[in-house]
């Protein structure tokens, strides 16, 4: 109860406007170059607590309205391949946002990263130089941040990966000390002769887009390899770091498996689906001609993926392949499964090495359409079972196309489902189904995976988990200059002390050579006085010798 009270807390004050006038705030910008634009964030955090063993509290920065700072603009920077050196005119705006947002005298401490994804790592190496090449160069004339040429460059989708979970655990607390309630793990670290730690459990991460598929999760144990080759292939997809400021400390070493399938989205994978069964038609009528004789809408493929009754096309090289709902959830997960590319059970999707996951000690969250197919038209998003969903959409996909088009005229379903969604939601929660279970291999007891678009009511993005990992060191930084503030007063202390002593004997020194300089001139003074008492005797006896 005090945990979820105290996230509360924290997510209240997250969604709060930024103190710019706190002037213990420190600021971080970082801007994701995407395929189809770019956006900046900007955040924020104060001093660090002290403790070695904790994280900044990095949180986005917030204006005066409670919004989050934050801007985009389009096209994507891997546009400019061709003109390079308008790379920096093009993040202009968003670096001029960013600065207005940051107090001006805190713009030479505030560090400014430039992150490119999937739009530039389709570009040849060359072009991807020569725009960072520009950025790097022209950024630093104009703008005055913390920036140079490592705060700029093209991040491979593992990175991508492992920053995206990052963020989310970070944002569930999930790299707090772990009190008594809490679940936990045994982590064995890569460190020689180190004793396994108890931990708070992290989350893993699923991620569904229209084109690929993701996931990441923590390892927490030594894995053991079969053969050099999957020792190779484990490698690729594993990431081994530590997001604490030092790197004596193992508190927080994670091992993340991280991996993305390219056409394996639900939109990809439809594609994929109906290429096959376009492809399957032509091979059976032999003849390109005949697809038009054959595919006519009185005889058209009865496609088990498409709600009962609903008439779709599939056009392809100015040839139409006519479609017609047959409503079969069961035999539509039997007609997807094959596009899993599974080999012989023993690999994930697409016959790329899996780490073991504990599904008796784990958890999960699944975005974008782990969630959409759950709760777009079926509104059961949230907790994962596989007996309800399956029930639903079983349910969705029998119910006659008519029923559905009505429903979604009387506003039954959530306010995103649109008629795109209706046709294909039979399709996408197969799908969806398939790469759980039979992909990745979640027994159909699990019960903790949850499905989210938003965590605490904020939508997570990589960027905060990059700013973190980034950052990573600056709380060592803040150490030592801390450390130094309280040995310096004892310092000036002891210095004054031995000061004092030194000038203490210096005066000593000049009295006592001043007291021997007077009593040498006394002695000196008293025997020339002796000498002229001598020499005047000696004149009166002189004297008195000479008298007649």
């Amino acid at each position: 109860y005090d945990y979820n009270s105290l996230m509360f807390a924290t997510f209240s004050k997250s969604m709060e406007a930024t103190d710019v006038l706190n002037h213990a705030l420190n600021y971080g910008i970082v801007v994701d170059c995407g395929s189809s634009g770019s956006r900046v964030f900007v955040y924020y955090w104060p001093p660090h607590n002290g403790n070695p063993h904790t994280l900044l509290d990095i949180r986005q920065m917030r204006d005066h309205n409670h919004k989050p700072v934050v801007k985009k603009i389009k096209p994507g920077i891997s546009t400019l391949a061709k003109t390079p050196t308008q790379a920096s005119d093009y993040l202009r705006p968003l670096l001029s946002f960013a600065a207005a947002h940051v107090p001006s005298n805190k713009h030479k401490e505030t560090p400014l990263y430039i992150l490119c994804t999937a739009g530039m790592r389709l570009l040849p190496e060359s072009q991807q130089a020569a725009i960072l090449e520009d950025l790097v160069t022209d950024v630093p004339l104009e703008f005055d941040f913390l920036f140079s040429r490592s705060h700029a460059e093209v991040i491979s989708g593992k990175q991508e990966g492992v920053y995206a979970w990052i963020g989310i655990n970070f944002v569930l607390g999930r790299f707090d000390h772990a009190e008594d309630e809490d679940a936990t793990v045994e982590v064995t670290t890569g460190s020689q002769n180190q004793q396994p730690i108890s931990r708070r459990r992290t989350v893993g991460i699923m991620d569904m887009g229209g084109a690929s598929l993701q996931i990441a999760y923590e390892v927490p144990s030594a894995i053991t390899f079969t053969s050099t080759q999957q020792e190779e292939a484990g490698k690729s997809v594993l990431a081994e770091f530590n997001l604490g400021c030092d790197v004596e400390h193992t508190q927080h070493v994670y091992r993340v498996y991280v991996t993305t399938f390219l056409g394996f989205g639900g939109n990809m994978a439809r594609q994929r689906y109906e290429d096959q069964l376009f492809n399957n038609t032509l091979s059976k009528n032999r003849l390109n001609a005949q697809i038009h004789t054959m595919s006519v809408e009185d005889k058209p493929y009865l496609d088990p993926c498409l709600p009962l009754g609903l008439s779709d096309t599939v056009v392809r090289d100015n040839h139409t392949l006519y479609l017609r709902g047959q409503g079969d959830w069961t035999q539509c997960q039997d007609a997807v499964r094959p596009f899993l590319g599974l080999h012989n059970g023993t690999m994930s999707p697409g016959g790329v090495y899996q780490a073991p996951i504990n599904f008796s000690n784990s958890e999960f969250y699944g975005f974008s359409e782990f969630y959409y197919c759950m709760e777009d038209v079926l509104r059961i998003g949230g907790q994962y079972d596989s007996d309800k969903y399956s029930r639903a959409a079983m349910d969705y996909c029998s119910t006659k196309w008519s029923t559905l088009k009505q429903r979604l005229d009387s506003k039954l379903f959530s306010e995103q489902a649109d008629i795109s969604r209706l046709k294909y939601q039979c399709f996408k929660s197969a799908w969806m189904f398939e790469v759980l279970h039979s992909g990745f291999r979640f027994p159909t007891n699990y019960r903790s995976l949850k499905t989210a678009q938003l965590v605490y009511d904020k939508e997570v993005q990589w960027t905060l988990g990059a700013i973190l990992f980034k950052t990573r060191f600056l709380p060592l930084r803040d150490l030592q200059q801390e450390t130094l503030r309280q040995s310096h007063p004892s310092w000036l202390r002891s210095s004054f002390v031995y000061n004092h002593h030194l000038f203490s004997l210096c005066i000593l020194v000049v009295v006592l050579a001043i007291l021997l300089y007077i009593l040498r001139l006394r002695r000196i003074h008293q025997r020339e006085q002796r000498q002229a008492e001598a020499l005047n005797l000696l004149w009166a006896e002189e004297g008195e010798a000479l008298l007649p």
